[in-house]
């Protein structure tokens, strides 16, 4: 029998970790939770409901006026 591929992390700047499925998630306080899913997103803010799995509360956030200002010259568009 050939060994298994391994499988693909991949880390979302600003956002989940995404893990190929299935997998078994084991908490620090040993809770586990399984998920048969293709791709799995593991939440790294810990703002889920749903933790240790993403249910994108991330992009949820509370913005100051420092923030503003700072992300209105990265996103600003043409004209």
């Amino acid at each position: 029998m050939p060994p298994e591929p391994p499988r693909r992390v991949t880390v979302v700047p600003g956002g989940p970790v995404l893990v190929e499925g299935p997998v078994e998630l084991v908490g620090d306080d040993g809770t586990v939770v399984c998920s048969d899913r293709f791709l799995v997103a593991v939440c790294v803010c810990r703002r889920s409901r749903r933790y240790p799995l993403c249910d994108t509360s991330h992009r949820r956030r509370v913005r100051t006026d420092t923030q503003d200002a700072t992300d209105g010259d990265s996103q600003a568009g043409p004209g």
